[in-house]
């Protein structure tokens, strides 16, 4: 309960409230007042029986990798592809792995330029330069922290094979001009939707509009398995091709000791026990989204009001922010020039953790390093690689980077009451900024 809910309530009840805890509400827990929020938040994973007998389940069956027969990953497969709508789902190792099953599908090799956002997790790059292609990083809207799709254009070359959009913190990127570019210039688009369960664009799932969707499952995600990936494809060829890849290149009909092969690949298979603890996990996840919309709405609503932190724009066509992330970004001239390190540190003291999120990727000294080696010069023209650093450049994410906060989504399956914590917070630091900025 805020300071204003809490005075109205007591006094309403007919209790005095001493001056001294209303100081000390009011004051910011680093200049000596009572924190906001005190307790944990919850906790992360969320399991109970249903897990224990899934994995049980597959202990006990003695099957625990996928070619035994149709088991837990193909039933994880077909739910998730029901789930969301797609006509296949390909379950991975995890979500880089989807990704990098997804560029060898679409033929995408040495010498091609691939376009991405540099607000993203390093994965998202990686898989590019394991194909030796070029990284050709887009700048950000820094509003929506997504990809600003309205420079895609621009950033296309000859060489120019793929465009990966990055569905970054649940919301979506903008799809409707990323998929007219796509399909203007006759390249394919991959979504990384990662962070991106259940999110919606135009009430259709992120990961079905584009050639293929990707997806992670990893320990911090909001379906979870440990690690764990997907891939989504409407599209007959590309879900064989994307079998083959991730299985040694041994198609989807190919069994026992028929060692036969379709080109390269690798063994990127999901194990029968991430498959049987997915189809557990996902028992909660539409209640679990749900309630984080709610809190979100409900926070973005407070921190609206309160002016300097504007959460995260969402475009128009995303009908559905799956909220593994709550972004919101920060301005010091509106909090007496506090710099952003001493609000989260602020804020931290009041029991709220809010994370700074990522570096800009495309300073990346292991990127420049790497395009510059044998193997890029080799497969690159002379002028691409010189060109690199200046054609990257990305002004508008470096003052993303500078400004971006998060909170994490297991924050956002906390209570209402928590959101008006985390707003009282901000409040607080707000008011006493100068105190703060000095202390």
């Amino acid at each position: 309960m805020d300071r204003r809910k809490f005075l109205s309530t007591a006094t309403a009840a007919g209790v005095a409230v001493s001056p001294a805890i209303v100081s000390a509400q009011d004051k910011p827990a680093l200049l000596g007042g009572t924190p906001a929020k005190k307790g944990r938040w919850p906790g992360w994973p969320v399991f109970d029986r249903k897990e224990e007998d899934e994995l049980l389940g597959v202990l006990r069956s003695g099957k625990w990798y996928r070619g035994l027969g149709k088991l837990n990953v193909d039933r994880f497969e077909a739910a998730y592809a029901q789930l969301t709508g797609a006509k296949h789902c390909l379950a991975t190792a995890n979500g880089t792995s989807a990704l990098l099953v997804s560029l060898n599908a679409l033929g995408i090799q040495a010498g091609d330029e691939v376009i991405l956002p540099p607000y993203t997790f390093v994965a998202t790059v990686n898989v590019i330069l394991m194909m030796n292609a070029l990284p050709v990083f887009v700048d950000s809207d820094r509003e929506s922290s997504q990809i600003d799709a309205g420079k895609i254009e621009a950033a296309i070359t000859p060489r120019t094979k793929l465009i990966m959009p990055v569905h970054l913190g649940g919301s979506a990127a903008d799809m409707d001009t990323i998929l007219a570019i796509g399909k203007k210039h006759g390249i394919p688009v991959v979504e990384d939707a990662c962070q991106a369960h259940l999110g919606e664009w135009r009430n259709r799932k992120v990961g079905t509009w584009g050639a293929t969707g990707c997806f992670s499952f990893q320990a911090s995600k909001n379906l979870n398995s440990g690690e764990g990936g997907a891939i989504l494809t409407n599209d007959d060829e590309i879900v064989e091709k994307c079998y083959a890849f991730h299985n040694n290149s041994r198609g989807r009909k190919t069994e026992g000791y028929d060692f036969t092969y379709s080109g390269r690949g690798l063994n990127l298979r999901m194990t029968e026990f991430q498959g049987a603890l997915l189809m557990a996990q996902m028992s909660r996840l539409q209640a679990q989204s749900k309630l984080r919309e709610q809190n979100a709405q409900y926070l973005s609503s407070m921190l609206k009001e309160i002016g300097g932190v504007p959460p995260a724009k969402m475009y128009d066509g995303c009908t559905r922010n799956a909220y593994h992330l709550y972004m919101w970004r920060y301005q010091p001239e509106q909090f007496a020039g506090l710099s952003r390190a001493k609000f989260m540190k602020a804020m931290s003291a009041e029991g709220i953790p809010v994370s700074g999120g990522y570096s800009p990727l495309n300073k990346e000294p292991f990127i420049k390093k790497t395009i510059e080696g044998r193997g890029f010069r080799a497969a690159h023209p002379k002028e691409s690689i010189e060109g690199w650093e200046e054609r990257t450049r990305c002004p508008e994410n470096d003052k993303l980077c500078a400004e971006a906060l998060w909170l994490t989504q297991t924050m956002l399956l906390a209570t209402r009451q928590d959101m008006e914590l985390i707003a009282q917070a901000v409040r607080k630091i707000k008011k006493h900024a100068n105190e703060l900025a000095k202390a």
